[in-house]
This record gives C-alpha cells, structure tokens and sequence, in this order.
C-alpha cells in the first residue's frame, strides 16, 4: 500500500525512541506503524517567490601540491537570513546553510580538514563518495568538541575519537558525479542535518567535461529541503533533548519522521530566479529529513516531457531519460536538463512538488526575462556506463526493512543498530545480489559501494538507470540490486535515509573483507 500525502499530514502518530533505550507504548497509527508527521511552524509562513535563488559559493583550496588539494570546513552556529526580517539560528560548515560547495576533480586527491566548533560532537560522511574506512564517517566516528565531551560517547570498541578536528581523505577515484557532505552523528543526524551541517560535493571528470551540456551559469546546484521555524524565526525540530547532549530520539508523535512546512531551496524560502530562454542543468538533491518529492514543472512545454534526466547517484547515465515527473527520496540526487526554449519572454516556469497538496507543492520559480544563444546541447548517448553481470554474483543476501513495534522500534532484520555486529562481509572485488524488503517509505542507502537495480517492485523504475547509492522505497516493496564492493577493506553502515528511522537504530553494518 501506497500512502498518500494527505494520509502522512492526517494520522502520522508514533513513539520516542532511545537508541540505547527504547521505550514502550508505541501509538499505532493504521497498522500500527508510525508515519511521517508534519511538524508546523509558529509564525506566518514567507511569502513565495519574494527570495533570488541564492548561488552557493565554491570552496577554494587551502593549498594545492602535486596531486592533491587541501580544504577546510569549519561547524560552527552562525545567524542566518531565511525568513525575511528575522534571523535563524543555524549550525552550519562555515557558518553557512548549505555548507560551501567543493568541486573536486576525479583522479585528484582531496584532504578535507573538519573543525568542530560547536559544543556537541560531529561526524562528516561523503554521501556517494568511495572512500577509505577511515575517512567514510562512520556514524561513532566522533570529533568532539574543544573543549572535550564529558557526557561520553555510544559504546564501540572500534570507535576512533579525535577532538576539535579530523582529516579526511576524499582520493575521488570514481566517475563524475553529484555527491553531498553531511553529518553522520549516531543518533544525531536527524536534528543535526536539520540545523544545517550538509553541502554539495560536485566530482567532475574528463569524459563529462567533453560533452556540450549547459555549464557555468547554466548549471545550478539545487539543494531542496523542507524546515518548520518558530515565531522568532529559528528552526523547530521536536528533540527529545534540545541540547542534542544527552537523549536522542524525537517526541512520540514525529517517531516516523518530521516533514516541515517551508520549502527551502538552497536555504532560501521558495525563491526565484531570472533566467534565459535555454537549456539548464539542475543537480537536485532531496536533502530533507523524511519529505518525499515528485518534481514536476507547471507549465509543461508544448512539445515533448518537461525533464530529461542525464544523471543519479552515481553519475551521467548511459543515455537521456525522459520523464514527465520524477520521484525524489531523501539523500537521493538527479541532474536534469530543463529546456526553457519553449518558453515566452517575461513568462514564468515553477517548479512543483506533486507529492504534496499544501504549500509544500510549490518549490521555486524560474523567471525567463532576456533572450539568450543556447550553446548547449544533449547527445543520445552520454557515458560508456560498466553493467554488471548478474551471473557474477557470489551471493545472495536479503534485508528486510520494517517497523519492529515496542522496544524494537526500526529494524533491519528485526534487529537495532549495533555498531560491533556484522550484518554481511562481502570480499573486496566482489559483486553480491542484495534483495531490500521494506515495510514503509525507506529510502535505503549504502556506504562505498555503488549499485545498479535489477527489479523494483517488478522492474527498475526508468528513473533508476545508471549508478545508484540510495533507491526509494515505498510501503510493501522488494527490491534487487546488484552491488560491486570496489575501493576498499572495511566496516561501512546501510541504513534507511528517512533520518529520524536511522537515528532510531534502522542501520546495519557491513565490512568489506
């Protein structure tokens, strides 16, 4: 069963949860699983369209030698413009929401120096990124605060601790592709990302760079998300500890997911933005809590479907996809082609979110106002994308994602998260059969390893061609995919990227051996 949007707003109820202990007393929602819930705001909501589009800025390396580039991110809380006339507290890389975008090139090694300068501890995860164990931000990972962390840390033995900083090296030995930096606190992630700790990580690479696709002011970052603010414009999220020190989890009712009621793009309210009358490359990312999309554009063109998809997760897709609407679960990135050659001088194209029927449905607004040469163009084919042979696969494994009720709360398995439990060791080089089984939405994420979708439900969406990290699960649903464990030996997690879910122990661990 699918629900419905209006379904999730009307009888999303549920339990907080600790991850070290949960408590008992779930309120069942339908069949007694707790559903999404929106969580709304205390002040009269921005006016759309108001906002430009804010442009995120590029991070420039702190030093470049031979082969390798160095950058530094700072965490630290900072006051931000979001609703206009009132400032928002935000926890934020560089005292900016969305974090500052790094451009790395493929085949060049970046050192990613991480400062925690806010008073609870931190991790960075590389979303989409291959990298080694130590670098991949392993959710007990910690970098603790500078003046240390007294209360202690979640119970692993192989936990490796630093305070005020951490290295982490980023090799980008893969292909081109739109990646994003976040935390990965255990516990955490939820309240954490929701007060700003994410960027975009965009990886580029030659064979990309050779096609003719729009570039410069015509390709566009767009990190999509949705927030609920207070009456004195800072953000609410209903925390269990609103100190973010002690007790994870969420209040009873949000246990399946907190959906906010402001569509931010690119930390800006349902901004806008003046452009031409020319193709555009927009690399989405939903990098909301639990909010599925359904990105569609109003109007539609006279000729032919809105959006062409020329990339995923793991980068350029063998050949253009055309798509009337395309889903979007949390974590998940799509780059696309928005052609509006169709359109009028001084007409306006919105960009909509179908999954929605409030103001949620409404996500920004393109302003064509000047007359411009398109220079761009999409051929049939974009990549000589490796496929995976299903012959290959040494094993089979299946990971049933559901909701365990009572002290079990989120379960792969029927079992919580536990960071010294191996749920597979798949040897390095090797190709497995994975079979995800999920009882709700669970968009379902995997660290390191890129795979492609074998059937979804029947057979893979069209949208989920190519590479992917992360596929998007809806209630009652099997998946297979296949997954190569290139890079590197190591423990790794997957977990479901609603993140209240993750937080609440839907996560499990693999090592490559």
């Amino acid at each position: 069963m699918n629900w419905s949007r209006r379904d999730l707003l009307r009888v999303g109820t549920g339990s907080a949860a600790l991850h070290a202990l949960w408590l008992p007393g779930i309120i069942g929602c339908n069949s007694g699983k707790p559903l999404p819930k929106l969580l709304s705001s205390n002040l009269p909501l921005p006016e759309k369209y108001r906002v430009e589009l804010p442009r995120l800025p590029v991070l420039r390396p702190s030093s470049t030698e031979g082969d390798e580039d160095r950058y530094t991110l700072k965490a630290v809380a900072a006051n931000a413009k979001i609703i206009p006339g009132l400032n928002t507290l935000i926890w934020g890389f560089n005292g900016a929401f969305p974090g500052p975008t790094i451009e790395a090139r493929r085949g060049r090694r970046l050192a990613l120096t991480i400062d925690n300068g806010l008073a609870v501890p931190i991790v960075n995860h590389l979303h989409g990124g291959r990298t080694p164990p130590s670098s991949d931000g392993y959710p007990t990972d910690l970098i603790l605060p500078t003046q240390g962390w007294p209360l202690g840390h979640a119970h692993d033995r192989l936990a490796s601790i630093t305070t005020e900083t951490r290295e982490y090296l980023c090799p980008n030995e893969q292909r081109a592709a739109t990646l994003w930096y976040h935390d990965h606190r255990m516990d955490f992630t939820g309240p954490q990302l929701w007060r700003g700790l994410a960027g975009f990580y965009i990886l580029r690479d030659e064979e990309e760079a050779r096609l003719p696709l729009p570039a410069g002011d015509k390709e566009l970052a767009l990190m999509i998300c949705d927030r609920s603010f207070d009456a004195d414009g800072s953000l609410l999220y209903p925390s269990t500890d609103a100190s973010l020190a002690r007790t994870p989890g969420v209040r009873q009712e949000y246990m399946g997911g907190v959906l906010g009621d402001v569509m931010l793009v690119n930390g800006a309210p349902w901004p806008r933005l003046e452009v031409g009358n020319t193709r555009y490359r927009l690399r989405i990312l939903n990098a909301s809590n639990a909010r599925h999309l359904e990105i569609s554009v109003d109007p539609n063109p006279r000729n032919g479907p809105p959006l062409l998809q020329i990339g995923s997760d793991g980068g350029l897709l063998e050949r253009p996809v055309a798509l009337q609407t395309l889903p979007i679960a949390p974590a998940e990135r799509f780059d696309i082609i928005l052609d509006l050659s169709q359109y009028a001088i001084g007409s306006s194209v919105f960009l909509t979110n179908e999954k929605a029927h409030d103001g949620t449905a409404e996500i920004m607004r393109f302003d064509i106002v000047r007359q411009e040469k398109d220079e761009s163009s999409v051929s049939d084919r974009l990549s000589d994308l490796e496929r995976l042979d299903i012959q290959d696969a040494v094993a089979t494994r299946l990971f049933d994602f559901s909701y365990g009720g009572g002290e079990q709360g989120w379960t792969i398995n029927g079992r919580r998260f536990d960071p010294e439990r191996m749920d597979a060791r798949p040897k390095l080089g090797s190709t497995e059969i994975w079979k995800l089984r999920s009882d709700m939405h669970h968009p379902l994420h995997l660290h390191l390893a890129h795979f492609q979708v074998l059937g979804h439900a029947g057979r893979p969406r069209i949208y989920e061609a190519g590479w992917k990290d992360t596929i998007n699960m809806f209630a009652g649903q099997t998946a297979s995919v296949l997954v190569k464990f290139n890079g590197y030996r190591g423990r790794y997690v997957f977990h479901c990227h609603n993140l209240e879910h993750e937080d609440m122990a839907m996560m499990g661990n693999f090592e490559v051996i």
